[in-house]
Formats: structure tokens, C-alpha cells, sequence
């Protein structure tokens, strides 16, 4: 089987079978008096709970940045999706490929990779999540020719350069993503309406409009656009010339943001598109590793 653990979602694929779960990286604990805790909900049912529960309740994200957190939580976490891949038939023991951020430390891997196995991998083979998102959006990752690809997710934004089945740069940059965002300025104004607290405290409903999200998504945007064209300047000259020819590709929730590829384009003077379905581009990747051993021995890190 195959996860893709984000910061926001966790996806897993089972040979065979493709994506089969996607839902809230998010786990529920109840504490009780004597230091002790339980898992009450991991996924959907997890995070319905957030800011709804009582003190001795916690909703846990223990993904930060694409990497573990609260180690232990996310070994529940992973045993849950385990479970309920395989019908709860805990005694199977999968070998699991799981996505990973490029560039993260070996104590990260190794963190990632313990928590797989103490929750009942048999083996573990890690993934880079740009070569997986590449993948995902049928970039050829075993040719030569050079390709860029800009995966855009909950908590980081990476930029890998693609050749012969290796990363060749890579760039990391904060996003942020809202129902409403857009990159660039749109002809009708949209609106949506949050609830919350303001800064007295007082519970209130506030109306947000797309140009004004517009405006602060300016910031974030306009990193990951500097982050990109410094990928492009310390390009090989060869990989260059591929990439003039192939141009971007787009994939991650954010890649959902209105405009962002037209914004990108102008900004960086070359053809920007967004992968058929971005937000599930990692998760596909990692599926289409469990069928092809050769492609899973071309990318994974063992």
C-alpha cells in the first residue's frame, strides 16, 4: 500500500485498488485523570471535533510542514489507515511506500519510517513527494528531457526538477490556500462568509471577498513565483532548453487557486498548466510506484 501523509489529508492506495482513503490527517485523544489517553476518532470523524471538544479532548494534526510532529500520534494515525485499508485484519503485516518532503533530515526519514513499521509495516521504502506528484501528472520521470514541477500543499510549497528518475533542484516556500483565493484580479468579486471571534473576544460573522484575499495571497504567491525563477536561473543549461519546451506543471491543493498558473506564467515568461487532477497528483503517483517495481527501484530512497 501506498500513503501519501500531508499535513492537511492522508491518502492511501492499495495495489490493485488505487485510492482508497482520503481524509483529515487529524487525531482525537480524551485524556483521563491519571495521565492516561485513547483514541477516539482519527480522519473525518477527528476533525469534526476541532474546537468543538471538551478540555480533556484534544484534536492533534501531529503532521507539521509535511513532517512528523508528535511521533507518536502518527503512528496511531498510520495504524488506523492500516486497519481500515485492510478491513481491520490486523495480523497483515503491508509493505508500505510512503511520501516524504525533499531535503528533510535523516532524523525525519527515520521518524517517518519507525512510526510505518511500529505501526505493522513490513517493509518501508520513502518516496520524495515531487517525483511522486511528477508522476501523478504523467510526467515521463525516467527521461531524460528535463521537467518542472511546482507541488503546492498544505503546509509547503516544493519545486523539483525532474530527469532520468532523480530530483535535480528543489525550493520550499509557505502557502496558503481559501475557498476563495485567487492569484490574479477577476472580473466579478466573490464572497464568503467566517465565523469566529474577533479581537475583543466576541463571537461574530464576517464577510471576506475574493480581492481581498487576492491581496493576501500576494506575499505567499509572490515567494513561491521568486522561489520558481530561482530554481529556473541555476538550471543546467540542457535541462533549461527542456523545460522552455515542457514549461510547469502545477499540482497540490493549491494549484486550485484561481489564476495562479497565469500568474505564475507571467511572472516567470513560460508556459504554466495545472495537472489534470492536483490535488490527488502525489497520491496517484504512489499508487502507479506499487504497480511498477522498476519505477519504485528508480525513485525511492533505499
Amino acid at each position: 500500500m501506498a500513503i501519501d501523509l500531508g499535513t492537511a489529508n492522508t491518502i492511501v492506495s492499495v495495489k490493485g485498488k488505487g485510492i482508497i482513503i482520503n481524509e483529515p490527517s487529524v487525531v482525537a485523544v480524551q485524556h483521563d485523570r491519571y495521565g492516561r489517553d485513547r483514541i477516539l476518532a482519527v480522519g473525518k470523524e477527528a476533525k469534526q471535533m476541532i474546537g468543538k471538544t471538551p478540555v480533556n479532548i484534544q484534536a492533534v494534526r501531529p503532521m507539521k510542514d509535511g513532517v512528523i510532529a508528535d511521533f507518536e500520534m502518527t503512528e496511531r494515525m498510520i495504524r488506523y489507515f492500516i486497519e481500515k485499508a485492510h478491513g481491520r485484519k490486523s495480523f497483515l503485516r503491508p509493505r508500505i511506500i510512503i511520501c516524504i518532503p525533499h531535503g528533510i533530515t535523516q532524523v525525519e526519514r527515520k521518524a517517518v519510517r519507525e512510526s510505518a513499521l511500529s505501526a505493522g509495516a513490513r517493509e518501508v521504502y520513502l518516496v520524495e513527494e515531487p517525483m511522486a506528484a511528477a508522476i501523478g501528472a504523467g510526467i515521463p520521470v525516467s527521461s531524460p528531457n528535463g521537467y518542472v514541477v511546482v507541488d503546492i500543499g498544505g503546509g509547503t510549497t516544493e519545486i523539483g526538477v525532474t530527469s532520468l528518475g532523480g530530483l535535480v533542484l528543489k525550493r520550499t516556500a509557505e502557502n496558503i490556500k481559501l475557498d476563495i483565493g485567487t492569484a490574479i484580479k477577476q472580473t466579478k468579486d466573490t464572497t464568503i462568509k467566517v465565523k469566529g471571534r474577533d479581537s475583543s473576544g466576541l463571537l461574530t460573522t464576517i464577510e471576506l471577498t475574493s480581492e481581498g484575499v487576492r491581496t493576501a495571497l500576494h506575499e505567499p504567491l509572490k515567494e513561491i513565483s521568486l522561489a520558481v525563477r530561482q530554481v529556473l536561473e541555476e538550471m543546467p543549461p540542457d535541462l533549461a532548453g527542456d523545460v522552455v519546451d515542457n514549461g510547469v506543471v502545477l499540482t497540490g491543493g493549491g494549484a486550485l487557486i484561481r489564476g495562479l498558473d497565469k500568474y505564475l506564467a507571467n511572472d516567470i515568461k513560460l508556459p504554466v498548466r495545472v495537472a489534470e487532477d492536483p490535488l490527488l497528483a502525489v497520491a496517484y503517483g504512489t499508487s502507479k510506484t506499487l504497480d511498477e517495481e522498476s519505477l519504485l527501484r528508480l525513485i525511492s530512497n533505499e
